[in-house]
């Protein structure tokens, strides 16, 4: 296994569960890749995704080695699992229920937006079952998954292959539940207008299947307790240590050699760390997959940690702060530029005694940004769009954060972490990168070598990326070298 990721740490798992001699290369000292963490002062910050839903498959996780999700990590419901907040100073709490959250609806827009809202909740919940079992958490990375002509109707009648602004728009009326609904196309790369329907099944997990955090430790808990469990049934970790080249002969995989020179005999190997890097060296020339001649990459983003002396009060667990700017301020992030007006997701957890000092607490604040294939001057874009930050934190009520101890990842800091183009979001969703499109799950000329994390299907995501290591476990189970 490359990588001590989610994904690495998923195929890990489910492989040493059934008895596989497992070992785990991570060139970084601590497991979670994406899912990482970051010190300063007495300050502990997630670095990676903040957003945890659908707990179901964590737990499947951990339950493939016999282990329980409950008594390894607490995880709580966030009540609300957003709050959105508008430009006109109107504002949104996404709860649990569909009565509670029509309820919410019906204050903000009325009651026949809030009874357009539950018949708009019913078919989220169609087209998540219409792609869950077929699409999502199944192996999408082989040719004959994609004939499935019953499944594609389903999904078709659905609504998935419609664009998802005109989704969402054909069944809300309010500009804000649109926003509400379409936000979440930026997860998978996408302005709302270019994005596919089948996207909306992002909404619904977040707004309707909930959001989870871990009770303590932050979302780095999530990849330490994956680690503990795959040791548990029998793992090898290697921390520290990077993989240099995966070797091979006519047979295909034999070996992994690492940069000290020390040579890992192996009968398979799973890469599930950045792929456009992995084919710069670390893998074979005969590896090659024509899915990566000409990647289109995700947008980046810039990222400002504060630690505060205090939780600012009345504030949510997610808070995400719309821009007056909707259209414009994709235009401007799809040509490269930063958005005008952005819309920022903030976050700010309950304290827990372990990411700050008893009574103080972390403050993430996520803005969208170009990534480095962009061309944007970043030596000279990053200053600027920090300050701009600072000031538009303070207009939101939170205060004068520039003395407060901070960290700052924007494209530079996430390509010098590995991420190609310096976006942690990997490739985008467009349609041809989706499912099939998507690099290969395995290499078909190089036998016992797969590919597990973002950039192969499902895609992006903490439960696409638990089910993509599982999906290589499985491959290899089934004896396809």
């Amino acid at each position: 296994m490359i990588g001590a990721g989610l994904a690495g740490l998923s195929a890990a798992i489910h492989l040493a569960a059934r008895g596989r001699e497992v070992m785990v290369v991570e060139a970084r000292d601590e497991p979670g890749g994406c899912c990482g963490s970051a010190q300063t002062g007495r300050y502990r910050f997630d670095t990676g995704p903040s957003v945890l839903t659908m707990p179901e498959v964590l737990a499947d996780t951990c339950g493939a080695a016999g282990e329980n999700l409950e008594d390894l990590l607490p995880l709580r419901r966030l009540d609300p699992f957003y709050r959105l907040s508008f430009h006109d100073g109107s504002r949104l709490d996404v709860v649990a229920g569909a009565q509670r959250m029509a309820e919410n609806v019906r204050a903000l827009c009325g009651p026949d937006e809030a009874a357009r809202y539950l018949r708009f909740r019913r078919r989220l919940e169609a087209m998540f079952e219409a792609e869950w079992s077929s699409f999502i958490d199944a192996d999408m990375t082989r040719l004959r998954s994609m004939a499935r002509p019953f499944a594609l109707l389903r999904l078709a009648a659905a609504g998935g292959f419609r664009r998802l602004d005109r989704f969402v728009a054909g069944e809300l009326t309010d500009e804000r539940l649109v926003r509400a609904h379409t936000f979440q196309s930026l997860y998978v790369g996408l302005p709302p207008g270019e994005a596919l329907a089948i996207y909306a099944v992002v909404a619904h997990m977040d707004t309707v299947g909930g959001v989870y955090f871990p009770v303590s430790g932050g979302m780095h808990a999530v990849p330490r307790t994956l680690a503990a469990v795959a040791e548990k049934a029998g793992a090898a970790f290697r921390y520290g240590v990077r993989a240099e080249r995966v070797e091979t002969d006519s047979s295909g995989v034999t070996a992994v050699r690492l940069d000290g020179g020390e040579r890992l005999a192996a009968g398979a190997v799973v890469v599930a760390c950045d792929l456009v890097r992995a084919h710069r060296g670390l893998l074979p020339d005969a590896a090659g997959d024509w899915r990566l001649r000409r990647p289109r990459y995700s947008p980046s983003c810039l990222v400002m940690h504060f630690g505060l002396d205090h939780r600012p009060p009345g504030r949510a667990h997610h808070t995400l702060h719309f821009g007056r700017e909707w259209a414009g301020t994709f235009s401007a992030l799809t040509a490269g530029r930063p958005q005008p007006d952005p819309s920022l997701l903030i976050t700010c957890p309950e304290p827990d005694g372990i990411m700050a000092p008893p009574g103080h607490c972390t403050l993430s604040v996520l803005e969208p940004a170009p990534n480095l294939e962009s061309g944007a001057d970043w030596d000279r874009l990053a200053p600027r769009l920090e300050r701009r930050l600072l000031g538009r934190l303070a207009d939101l009520g939170y205060g004068d954060l520039s003395g407060a101890p901070r960290r700052t990842f924007d494209p530079r800091v996430w390509s010098r972490l590995g991420h190609s183009a310096g976006t942690p979001f990997a490739l985008d969703h467009r349609f041809s990168q989706t499912a099939w499109f998507r690099p290969a799950g395995r290499s078909r000329r190089v036998p016992g070598l797969h590919f597990a994390g973002m950039y192969t299907a499902p895609g992006v995501g903490v439960p696409p990326a638990l089910i993509s290591g599982r999906l290589a476990a499985t491959r290899i189970l089934e004896g396809s070298r």
